[in-house]
């Protein structure tokens, strides 16, 4: 049981293709694909990585009709839900709903007035396909930073609500939305105003959040924030990096609040100028392996393993892990609930690390 409880806000449950949002469906992890979409092989195969990653949904940028086009085939080779992110031209939205598409992206206000939003509508409505209306600080109406004196996040909120209009009015009560600034202050603010305006599924996200480790405190102080009070279905961690880095970070972000369930427990230290070893590396390759094991075996055991640098607290804090491996010059000493085992060269530390994993019965 999580040692934080949260109360989730009641919203409406949709479907992404496979993976439900909304209602009391778990939180799910998107991030989107930063190869250009128009080349299959290259897009194709980072989802596959995403996937391996733990990633639920992925988006992708459509950013012409060739692009729209391409979206049949990379449907066919893969397995997560699909979204597509369309902006200007409804006719791009047509094709990918023809292509299989599980979810669009798109600002009713910016694909060309009402008509060409019925047209999108009357095209995702018998497939109940879900629209996110994605509302960011850096695109608002100008009419709406006039009257709110710039992007605040009473601007966002009204852009949203603006637009969810525009789709009911249409008939389409299969919505999403986000409103997203690139500060913590005026993203969870406009979250709080709009989880009390609409009960629909709500996408958290900071927009340009920044690089891994700024975008990252970023996006976990203001996603914290609200799915601490219960705000938020699904989350992007937007990051000037690779998404396989999103994926983990939005992963490990729900781990922290019981939201999904617990990953790898590896303690490693923070090295100094003793160490002798990786232990970095080792930390690092460790606990993707481990990622890797537990997505394959979900019911597998899991032990707290240990990645120490050297034999000041290495021992010791070896003896309190479950498997552990305390570090020496180019070698490790291994250590089972904690007895030693056997020193180790480094360059076989992690497979033997796993070996132990895998025999693990607690």
């Amino acid at each position: 049981m999580s040692a934080f409880p949260i109360t989730r806000r009641p919203t409406r449950r949709l479907n992404v293709g496979s993976v439900a949002v909304g209602g009391d469906a778990p939180i799910s992890v998107q991030t989107m694909t930063k190869t250009d979409t128009r080349d299959v092989r290259a897009t194709v195969g980072q989802i596959h990585e995403l996937e391996a990653a733990g990633c639920d949904i992925v988006r992708l940028a459509i950013v012409d009709e060739t692009a729209a086009r391409a979206l049949a085939e990379i449907r066919r080779e893969v397995r997560l839900p699909l979204i597509a992110d369309i902006h200007f031209q409804h006719t791009l939205a047509l094709i990918a709903l023809d292509a299989g598409i599980d979810g669009l992206r798109i600002n009713p206000g910016n694909i060309g007035g009402e008509d060409r939003v019925r047209e999108v509508v009357r095209a995702a409505a018998p497939r109940q396909v879900p629209i996110r209306i994605g509302v960011n600080a850096g695109s608002l109406e100008k009419d709406l930073l006039e009257t709110h004196g710039g992007a605040t996040a009473a601007a966002l909120v009204e852009s949203a609500l603006r637009h969810v209009r525009l789709l009911e009015d249409a008939g389409h009560p299969w919505i999403k939305i986000s409103v997203k600034a690139s500060d913590v202050p005026r993203t969870v603010e406009a979250y709080r105003l709009l989880s009390r305006a609409v009960d629909y599924p709500l996408h958290l996200g900071v927009t340009e959040a920044g690089t891994l480790l700024n975008g990252t405190i970023r996006s976990s102080v203001a996603m914290g924030i609200l799915l601490a009070e219960g705000i938020g279905d699904t989350l992007r961690v937007s990051l000037t990096d690779h998404p396989t880095q999103e994926v983990r970070v939005g992963l490990e972000l729900l781990r922290c609040f019981g939201l999904r369930p617990p990953g790898p427990s590896v303690i490693s230290c923070p090295t100094c100028g003793r160490i002798q070893i990786d232990v970095i590396g080792l930390a690092t390759r460790v606990e993707a392996e481990l990622e890797k094991f537990y997505r394959a075996n979900p019911n597998a055991p899991r032990p707290t393993v240990a990645v120490m640098g050297c034999v000041v607290n290495g021992p010791g804090e070896a003896r309190e892990a479950d498997i552990a491996v305390a570090g020496g010059k180019g070698k490790g000493a291994l250590y089972v609930k904690g007895t030693f085992v056997a020193t180790v060269d480094e360059t076989e530390i992690v497979s033997r690390l796993m070996d132990q994993v895998r025999a693990w019965r607690g």
